[in-house]
């Protein structure tokens, strides 16, 4: 199946799942919930099979999903997407669902998401001072979207829409050799 077409089907969960949320004043709960399934996405290999795995029945996924689900306390609404997207077998397209809503979330809000990629994680006092910073440079409220990537060795790269900030350590390094090469 093509990107498009995964990202269509992603499109129209997340615009359904939005709807609900919206009907039932659960935007918060959904958002938090989303958040910490995408964070163990990121982290679990196991999971990433499972959700992705053509291999895996669609009974067993979505036992699996659900409990996770429960096990988490995540919101009724949460469950049954995840549930109803085991049952036909649309899983795989859950990384894609949680970006949509997240951003139909943002845009709502008025807000843009910054993807960050940071050497080491941040502390509250980071995020917060990061966000203030891309805020003042962007001329709206940020969402930060943080993932961490040690080969960055410090510093980090930030994207917001189009414009991109690298203040990568490794990118500096980079640079210098390149400079470097050129003089000799």
């Amino acid at each position: 199946m093509s990107s498009e077409a995964i990202g269509a089907i992603a499109d129209r969960y997340s615009a359904a799942l939005f709807a609900l949320a919206e009907e039932k004043a659960a935007f918060e709960a959904v958002e938090t919930d989303l958040k910490a399934l995408k964070a163990m996405l990121a982290d679990s290999a196991d999971l990433r099979r499972l959700v992705s795995s053509p291999v895996i029945s669609r009974k067993d996924q979505g036992s699996a999903i659900v409990a996770l689900a429960e096990k988490a306390g995540w919101s009724e609404l949460t469950r049954n997407l995840l549930g109803l997207l085991a049952k036909n077998r649309r899983l795989f397209t859950i990384s894609g669902v949680i970006d949509a809503f997240l951003a139909r979330l943002a845009a709502q809000r008025g807000e843009v998401t910054a993807e960050v990629t940071t050497a080491k994680a941040l502390t509250a006092a980071q995020k917060k001072s990061l966000s203030a910073a891309l805020k003042k440079a962007v001329g709206k409220d940020v969402a930060l979207d943080v993932t961490v990537d040690p080969s960055l060795l410090g510093g980090l790269v930030a994207k917001v829409g189009s414009k991109m900030v690298d203040a990568s350590l490794k990118t500096k390094l980079q640079q210098l050799t390149l400079a470097l090469k050129g003089v000799r």
